[in-house]
């Protein structure tokens, strides 16, 4: 097997919604899509359940972060820091 392949993890940014559970935070992602047919662009929004390790996010921050192995049920993602 090729041992150099490049494994391509998604990174998205986000707006802290909730800080109360130990290290996980709530992020949510708001992203733009457009209609095919008529054209119009509208927003849809999904949240994240992010790993925080030193509990350093606090609500209304703008992070960024990206995917991991699964930390538990619903944790898939890992905290990099602020976003600019």
């Amino acid at each position: 097997m090729n041992k150099d392949k490049k494994i391509t993890k998604r990174k998205f940014v986000g707006i802290v919604t909730s800080d109360k559970m130990d290290k996980t935070i709530s992020v949510q992602v708001i992203t733009v899509k457009r209609d095919p047919k008529y054209k119009k662009r509208y927003f849809i929004s999904k949240k994240y359940k992010v790993h925080d390790e030193k509990n350093q996010f606090k609500e209304g921050d703008k992070v960024e972060f990206v995917e991991c192995r699964p930390l538990s049920k619903d944790k898939k993602w890992r905290a990099l820091g602020l976003a600019k």
